[in-house]
């Protein structure tokens, strides 16, 4: 037994001796990690607090039943993920089919878009709460929070999965459990692990976009796309239609969670936003600032209408970028600038 190893093996012992101090260092090692299975598992950034809260809720009521037979990790990995099925179990929900999407009047439909239902309830999450998915040094064999699969199709996809076939799916693809260890964990058989497995895969790749045939990259977001993302800012803080229309690939498309519709093709997007920045009913002046969210580029903006003297949240748009130019743009409102640390008002 290592030092670490000896240092967790006597945290655990206070813990289950009723030392909260002992406890509160233990799982708070896994908050961040944990947040993110939750919000795997669940779509929602809120919903994903409340059921990490719920888990160190659970685990310290149930203390005195780890036995050390797996690592602290697994066990709290077992109690979130329960948390978020019984959760689930209780407030059922499925994706529901889009209204008809907005396009360019008069035109042909530009293809479909990728075959994802409405999300009513897709929040995004806040790269600044992302990094570290838990001490190295602890926890040598934490999985890295900073996957690809944090992204928002991917968040999207998964949802139309059965919640169980979601967890396994995340569990042993995302979180890299072994299927004995999954297996334990959700209280199935090996044999049904793997074959829940079976029937996840090839039904996530159903529901996620046509073009994208490998996971985005688990870095920070490239120069190209804090270019593209800086030619979006200036293109609302100039109002400017032509700059717009000028990263927006032909195809591209937007969805506002939770309103049930999207507006497909750059040219619609464009027209979409043309009264909100030109003419005698444009909404103000634009200020936008960068942030990330889901490893991809996102702006936040903040409006001052006529006769106001200070810019106030208006809403919070991630950006999907390929080979420079914008491919899906998912607007939020401005209900969740706090979850990013953005000011009230500019």
């Amino acid at each position: 037994m290592n030092e670490i190893q000896a240092e967790d093996s006597t945290l655990v012992d206070a813990a289950r001796a009723g030392d909260e101090s002992a406890f509160g260092t233990l799982v708070e090692r896994h908050r961040r990690e944990l947040r993110v299975h939750c919000y795997r598992m669940l779509g929602s950034f809120e919903e994903a607090e409340d059921m990490v809260q719920e888990t160190f809720l659970r685990a310290w009521r149930g203390r005195a039943g780890f036995e050390g037979r797996s690592t602290f990790r697994a066990w709290l990995y077992r109690i979130a993920t329960n948390a978020c099925l019984d959760f689930l179990d209780r407030h059922p929900r499925r994706p529901l089919p889009r209204q008809a999407p907005v396009v360019e009047g008069g035109a042909v439909p530009p293809p479909p878009a990728p075959p994802s239902g409405h999300i009513s309830w897709l929040q995004p999450y806040p790269d600044r709460l992302l990094e570290p998915a838990a001490p190295s040094e602890a926890e040598p064999d934490a999985a890295v929070v900073a996957k690809e699969t944090i992204e928002l199709a991917f968040l999207a996809a998964i949802q139309h999965l059965p919640p169980r076939q979601r967890a396994v799916l995340i569990l042993r693809d995302v979180v890299g459990l072994p299927a004995q260890e999954t297996a334990a964990l959700l209280e199935m058989s090996v044999p049904a692990i793997k074959s829940a497995l079976q029937r996840a895969r090839p039904a996530l790749r159903e529901h996620l976009p046509e073009r994208r045939s490998e996971w985005a990259p688990s870095s920070d977001p490239t120069r190209e796309e804090r270019a593209v993302l800086q030619r979006y800012i200036d293109a609302v803080e100039q109002a400017d239609p032509a700059v717009l229309a000028g990263i927006l690939r032909d195809d591209a498309w937007q969805s506002m969670p939770p309103q049930p519709m999207w507006i497909l093709g750059g040219k619609a997007i464009v027209e979409a936003w043309r009264p909100a920045m030109v003419g005698p009913e444009s909404w103000g002046d634009w200020r936008v600032l960068p942030v990330h969210a889901n490893r991809q580029p996102a702006a936040a903006a903040y409006l001052r209408r006529a006769g106001e003297s200070v810019y106030r949240p208006s809403w919070l748009g991630v950006l999907r970028v390929e080979d420079g130019l914008i491919t899906q743009i998912t607007t939020f409102g401005d209900e969740v600038f706090p979850a990013f640390g953005l000011p009230a008002e500019l």
